[in-house]
């Protein structure tokens, strides 16, 4: 597993974590929050930042960074799960061809491009640029499966001239551009997965990852699948389990050569009452499961919990309230509360990272 990962912005420890701010914000903490509880990037979204507010305004306010107030590494998905979700759910609302995608959102016609999704991320000031894939589910069929694999290759070395392209009209350096990944697809067929990988590097990029859902239909993490792909890429390159924020499944995946992880889920999860309490000290001895549990903080019990969430948290929030009080602002739906669980969860993900870094 490597270390470090240089970007324009600024090194990144690895293993790491990125919250996601889909939409242009990590939803009820600011750029400064992020900071305090040791956030190193961010990762947002092509797909809906070009709806809202635009890719216009995006640059009329200088960027993703100088918007968002963010000045460390910041990555942006390239948007194909989203397309790949909206026209699955409903064929209706466009379809996907060897071109790109053409899809309807609120009445709206996209067409979308491997090569629009590249122009976008790079105009937004992205570190990390990801290369648009063609998505599919696991049960798919193994011709769905082909046809995907076929496709993101295409897409993929259309990426890469078109970033190869605008590098060179930006006239960027190797320090000061961003870094291109490439996503790995192939659903549940291991041949598959090797073949794309396979394919990806002979093209060249700065990192890989893993492509598509990475759960089975009953919610267990599709282990074999992500074995594959990190055994198919080689350990000189950083590879990004997309998607994956479950701790359990981090961790898992951090013990298989993963280095990158971005999820909704932790911060999702604080908004809805759910907090992350580690149940052993994550500074000390492995970290064997179950090593945390959840706080359901809308449970009657917790009414006079004169205690932190956590005892083994370092976060402000264990610093400076009991369990009582979120309790309480939980049940009066007081907007303090989604601010203070999100720094809570957003720490136990930093302590995990560092505790799972630390032992590899």
């Amino acid at each position: 597993m490597r270390e470090t990962f240089d970007l324009p912005h600024g090194r990144l420890r690895l293993p790491a974590f990125l919250p996601d701010g889909t939409q242009g914000v990590v939803r009820a903490v600011d750029a400064q929050d992020l900071h305090t509880v040791g956030v190193q990037a961010v990762q947002m979204n092509v797909f809906h930042l070009m709806q809202r507010p635009g890719s216009s305004t995006i640059q009329a306010l200088g960027g993703l960074h100088r918007m968002t107030g963010w000045e460390r590494p910041l990555f942006t998905d390239s948007g194909g799960f989203q397309v790949y979700s909206l026209i699955r759910q409903n064929p209706k609302n466009g379809t996907i061809g060897d071109k790109g995608a053409s899809f309807r959102v609120e009445g709206h016609k996209y067409n979308f491009t491997p090569e629009k999704s590249i122009q976008l991320q790079m105009s937004y000031g992205s570190d990390v640029v990801i290369c648009l894939d063609d998505c599919t589910h696991v049960d798919d069929s193994d011709d769905v499966q082909a046809a995907s694999v076929r496709r993101t290759v295409a897409w993929a070395r259309r990426c890469k001239d078109e970033f190869v392209r605008l590098t060179a009209e930006k006239k960027l350096d190797e320090a000061y551009r961003p870094k291109l990944v490439a996503v790995v697809q192939g659903g549940g067929s291991a041949a598959l997965r090797r073949q794309c990988a396979d394919q990806l590097l002979e093209i060249g990029f700065d990192g890989y990852g893993y492509g598509g859902w990475p759960l089975d239909a009953e919610g267990n993490l599709l282990t074999d699948m992500l074995a594959a792909v990190r055994d198919a890429i080689p350990a000189a390159f950083t590879v990004h389990a997309l998607g994956v924020g479950h701790p359990d499944y981090v961790a898992a995946c951090v013990r298989m050569g993963y280095e990158l992880f971005d999820s909704t889920m932790p911060t999702r999860d604080a908004r809805h009452g759910r907090l992350y309490s580690f149940t052993v000290d994550p500074k000390a001895g492995p970290l064997n499961s179950p090593f945390f549990r959840y706080v359901y903080v809308k449970d009657d019990k917790h009414i006079k919990a004169n205690r932190p969430v956590s005892a083994f948290c370092d976060c402000p929030v264990c610093a400076h309230y009991s369990l009582g009080y979120l309790h309480h602002l939980f049940k009066i739906n007081d907007s303090l509360y989604p601010r203070l669980a999100t720094l809570h969860n957003l720490r136990f993900m930093m302590q995990l990272m560092d505790s799972l870094g630390s032992r590899d």
